[in-house]
């Protein structure tokens, strides 16, 4: 019992260790671009649906941002602060979604646990990860994972913000400013 506890710690250790020393891509899309629309498998509070970008931009503008991996401490507090954001988002006719290329049922758990059923998060595929330019690489190879960037998307589909940065203290604070300026006085 103890052993398998010390072995789960170790590998939680190991893949923080990993994530931290990886090196960001530090490419995104200028603002400006055409965001891709894509459609995805995403939850939220638990339940999984499916997730239209043209469909979520027909309602406001589309807080799009990626983290690398659910349940890691970095992700789960950036969960925890859009969480907490929420309402604000909200108030500004703004839909969020997470995107990590986590499995939907580790999705399902991620959207309940850390994101207290507030927002959706969704399954960024290979091919959405390329189009947003948001692999995360380690020794200069694609680590199948997305870096911590993120995006508003205005309604006319063009990146209105791009903040790309594996620290996610400001991701919340500079999405909602962005997504606040877009709202007509």
């Amino acid at each position: 019992m103890q052993s398998a506890r010390l072995a789960r710690a170790f590998s939680a250790i190991v893949a923080a260790l990993a994530l931290a020393m990886s090196v960001p891509a530090t490419a995104s899309l200028p603002v400006g671009t055409s965001a891709t629309i894509f459609s995805t498998q995403a939850a939220k509070a638990g339940k999984a649906f499916g997730f239209n970008l043209q469909t979520a931009l027909a309602r406001g503008p589309v807080v799009l941002y990626f983290y690398p991996k659910a349940f890691t401490q970095g992700c789960t507090l950036e969960a925890h602060a859009f969480a907490r954001a929420i309402d604000e988002f909200e108030a500004a006719g703004a839909t969020v979604l997470g995107m990590s290329a986590d499995d939907l049922e580790t999705l399902k758990r991620f959207s309940t646990e850390e994101c207290a059923g507030k927002f959706a998060v969704g399954i960024a595929s290979p091919a959405i990860i390329e189009a947003y330019d948001v692999a995360l690489k380690r020794n200069g190879l694609p680590a199948g994972l997305s870096d911590r960037t993120s995006y508003v998307i205005g309604q006319d589909r063009k990146i209105v913000l791009a903040h790309s940065n594996l620290d996610y203290r400001d991701h919340v604070r500079l999405t909602l400013a962005a997504v606040k300026a877009l709202k007509p006085k």
